[in-house]
């Protein structure tokens, strides 16, 4: 879509995490959109905007560490791993370098990367690891750093990348909609009658540098949807619950679980699902969503709750309001009509 009608203020680039700027990770902001009227308040509030009966699902994916440096050609440069491919095959894309097909990229004594094509859109490529799945996992979780972009000036540790209920590791970036919820805030829900779910989805790279950005349509990602949760969904909808999607990765799943109507088991499948304005939502009423940038498709998946122009005024108050943007930035909430 890329809203060039705002552009986000150097100062509002969330570049600590809340626990650093304010004592704990659940002090952020929130707007809560709902029936074309937005308030400002507490993502401490959220219970307050929740129903008995409605169901949040969650993405339970574990970040890994997916910067690398590596050596090539008597220079260590820096690779950044988007997905797995399968067994051996990974996509990545390298950075300030020009590599060529056969190169090798050396992790470390135990890993090597071999250069083998393009990848699935460039400036994508596929690279084949000496190590199978769990081996590569192993050596990355052992010598890799977290994907960390210009606007954070400081290295934090793996696990500041990660929710405090992600358990399966695989994804490259954090699926950040969740980073702010504590237990405490998931047991609050749950007391009000409020149902919780998980799936996983995998996420890539949400950046190619050089203003590249994914377009998902050409970069499909790996998700998972258990026949619990698929039940869970389910039974909310014939009830008239509403289904809250805690992330774009979620709504991503779930939609492309539930194509042909009822949301159905889905065991490592791949999805191209592009949510926009001209997609017609079968699954998720409601999002909880981070602020993106102008160019990101994450934008684009809003479209299907709000117009561009009321994107743009809402994001022009946030401004005003000083939110901050990013993994590490605030939340805004977009209750759907009520499905019952």
């Amino acid at each position: 879509m890329a809203l060039k009608t705002f552009e986000i203020p150097k100062d509002l680039n969330a570049s600590l995490p809340a626990e650093y700027r304010n004592g704990s990770r659940d002090q952020v902001k929130m707007m809560v959109t709902e029936a074309g009227e937005t308030t400002f308040t507490s993502f401490k509030n959220l219970s307050d905007y929740v129903q008995p009966g409605d169901v949040l699902i969650f993405n339970n994916t574990r970040t890994i560490p997916a910067s690398l440096k590596v050596e090539w050609k008597d220079k260590i440069i820096e690779i950044r791993l988007s997905q797995q491919i399968d067994n051996l095959i990974w996509e990545g894309i390298v950075l300030k370098e020009n590599v060529n097909i056969g190169d090798r990229l050396i992790v470390s004594s135990n890993l090597t990367f071999a250069v083998m094509g393009q990848g699935s859109e460039a400036p994508l490529l596929q690279l084949e690891s000496g190590l199978n799945t769990q081996e590569t996992i192993m050596e990355i979780l052992s010598v890799g750093e977290p994907i960390r972009y210009d606007y954070i000036y400081q290295p934090f540790p793996i696990n500041t990348y990660q929710t405090v209920y992600g358990s399966v590791p695989g994804s490259m970036e954090m699926p950040s909609a969740g980073r702010a919820f504590t237990w405490q805030i998931i047991n609050t829900l749950k007391e009000k009658g409020a149902k919780v779910g998980f799936v996983q989805l995998f996420t890539g790279l949400s950046y190619y540098e050089k203003d590249r950005w994914p377009n998902p349509s050409n970069h499909p990602e790996r998700f998972c949807v258990s026949k619990e949760v698929a039940d869970l969904v389910n039974q909310a909808k014939r009830k008239g619950n509403r289904v809250i999607a805690v992330g774009t990765t979620v709504v991503r799943a779930l939609e492309s679980a539930g194509k042909l109507g009822d949301v159905v088991e889905k065991n490592n499948e791949y999805t191209d699902l592009y949510v926009n304005e001209r997609y017609e939502r079968k699954v998720v009423d409601s999002l909880l969503t981070g602020l993106h940038e102008p160019e990101a498709s994450h934008l684009d998946m809003l479209t299907s709750w709000l117009s561009k122009d009321e994107i743009t005024a809402l994001y022009h108050e946030a401004i005003e309001r000083q939110f901050l943007w990013h993994e590490f930035g605030d939340l805004h909430l977009i209750l759907g009509d009520d499905p019952s």
